[in-house]
């Protein structure tokens, strides 16, 4: 962060947005409402944050145009204050600059082609044939297979695993830990033994997607994985093979979508949710935190699969009683059909 700060005049400037308030004033940090500071500004993007208004101690806030009067303090006003946040930390926190060059641990095969900008540190190995364009940047231990392809302007962080032939686009961010284009998990069943499918196709990430640390993303049995642009990953994601993530689409840590499964753009998908294979997901579709996916989507909504939480003895009785709900209904079914011959007969007397 810039020791001198960002003055709200340069802010706007930069950014754009409403200033109300004096532009002189200068801030150093971001932070949240209940506990900015002095030379601090914060942001209010719900209604029921404003409350926090009258006591925060920020020196600037950051609003919509709905609340531009909830405060006197010096704002910047705009359509999407969330957004502005997350633009603005970006300006006042840049990325850390790298050194081009390759380390001497580093171990790169004498066919790969690397560009000039490119910076490859400690210990990393890049195999045959692999192509590397401007100002990618690979961290320690990452391992680079033959025939993998990184466009310009990408991170690969360290301890990454990329195997071979896989391509990776513009300007995409990849975390510790994950690994790109595994074998998918299939297999044949054959006179009681299982005979391993040799997966064959390849993971193509497009440009601008962000994979979050230990993620896993198979390559395809035939056809290729595929994860479109802008796509935002969390940590500990499994994607199986063969699926296609929509553009612009963002998943929570820890969900499992297995192979074949084809979600659509723009869908928001919560943390620990299970999606089966083989299912198509609309574009523009919520799933909600734990839910577990049993058939395909076929229009945009919000869609929750599971049971709220009670004490455990509770959530027995519950689960008793979803196992005699067929049980249940048959009687129902036998109880309406008495009901309706007692009418009849009574309507004949």
């Amino acid at each position: 962060m810039d020791s001198k700060g960002f003055s709200l005049g340069d802010i706007v400037s930069e950014l754009g947005g409403e200033l109300v308030g004096d532009a002189d004033i200068r801030v150093y940090r971001l932070a949240s409402l209940a506990h900015a500071q002095a030379g601090q500004i914060s942001f209010v993007s719900k209604s029921k944050y404003l409350s926090l208004l009258s006591t925060t101690r920020a020196s600037a806030i950051i609003v919509d145009p709905a609340s531009r009067e909830a405060t006197t303090l010096p704002r910047i006003v705009t359509d999407n204050p969330y957004a502005y946040f997350a633009r603005l930390s970006s300006l006042m926190n840049p990325e850390l600059r790298y050194e081009p060059g390759i380390a001497s641990s580093a171990v790169v095969d004498k066919t790969a082609s690397i560009a000039a900008s490119c910076t490859i540190e400690a210990n990393v190995v890049i195999g045959k044939n692999a192509k590397l364009a401007d100002n990618v940047v690979v961290g320690a231990g990452t391992v680079i297979e033959s025939g993998v392809s990184i466009e310009a302007n990408s991170r690969i962080a360290a301890n990454v695993v990329i195997y071979h032939d896989c391509v990776i686009g513009k300007n995409c961010v990849i975390a510790s830990g994950t690994v790109i284009g595994a074998d998918g998990f299939g297999y044949a069943e054959e006179n009681g033994r299982w005979v391993k499918i040799p997966q064959v196709g390849l993971v193509i990430i497009e440009d601008d997607v962000e994979i979050g640390a230990n993620t896993t993303i198979d390559r395809g049995a035939l056809d290729d994985t595929i994860i479109e642009q802008g796509v935002k990953l969390d940590n500990l994601i499994q994607i199986g093979h063969n699926c296609r993530i929509g553009a612009h689409t963002v998943i929570a840590g820890c969900t499992g979508i297995a192979g074949s499964a084809r979600i659509g753009k723009h869908c928001k998908i919560g943390g620990a949710a299970m999606i089966l294979g083989h299912l198509d997901i609309a574009d523009g579709v919520t799933i909600s935190p734990g839910s577990m996916i049993t058939r395909s989507l076929t229009k945009p909504d919000t869609y929750t699969a599971l049971m709220p939480f009670q004490a455990h003895e509770q959530w027995l009785r519950t689960a008793a009683n979803i196992r005699r709900l067929g049980e249940l209904s048959e009687r129902v079914k036998q109880l309406e059909q008495v009901i309706a011959l007692f009418d009849t007969t009574k309507k004949e007397k």
